[in-house]
């Protein structure tokens, strides 16, 4: 077995990633120990965490998302919970990270929701934001049925539609999140459109 002063120090998460992780409130012990983990030696230039808790018809689910951009990696860690282990005698959790070289990053898509649009000021870009980021695991197909434009033909088209990569989609609200998760988000998209423009 390797000895542990052999392997590489792990950096310690900067303080405002820390914070995050702690007002997320979903073990965050163990989430910051998961990321440390895949950071191995890499800096953080940005992050967003982003808490997800969905009700079920009997139980209540927590999930908590964090991305980590470094100067070569876009990491992302989940976690959740579950209300048993298989054998039903206790609560566990889940923590999975997955590091994806930056050259592999093939989209960013930041869509503003924007409430009374015609009184709009400029600069303000709304509360809400949908941040999806694309890396080609997963792709989504909408295909609607092709038309020839002529309202009365009724002949079979065949299909047409567009394939979106969609590995990634998270909602951020001002209103449900905070306006400082708004705006982390914001900068992390603005980070990471910088980086892989390169």
């Amino acid at each position: 077995m390797t000895p542990r002063s052999n392997l590489p120090t792990r950096p310690s998460l900067p303080a405002q990633l820390l914070t995050a992780i702690e007002r997320a409130g979903y073990y965050p012990a163990l989430v910051a120990d998961v990321v440390a983990e895949a950071l191995v030696t890499d800096g953080v230039l940005s992050y967003v965490v982003h808490p997800e808790t969905t009700f079920d018809h009997d139980s209540v689910r927590r999930h908590v998302t964090v991305l980590v951009l470094t100067e070569r990696r876009l990491i992302i860690v989940h976690a959740d919970d579950h209300s048993q282990d298989p054998h039903g005698h206790e609560e566990v959790a889940t923590a999975t990270s997955e590091s994806i070289p930056l050259g592999f990053v093939r989209g960013i898509m930041l869509t503003h929701v924007v409430s009374d649009p015609r009184n709009y000021v400029p600069g303000s870009l709304g509360r809400e934001v949908t941040l999806t980021l694309g890396w080609g695991t997963v792709s989504r197909i909408d295909l609607l049925p092709a038309t020839c434009g002529d309202p009365a033909c009724e002949a079979d088209h065949g299909l047409e539609g567009s394939i979106a990569s969609d590995d990634l989609v998270l909602r951020i609200s001002a209103d449900a999140d905070g306006a400082q998760s708004l705006g982390q988000a914001k900068d992390f998209a603005a980070a990471l459109s910088a980086r892989i423009g390169h």
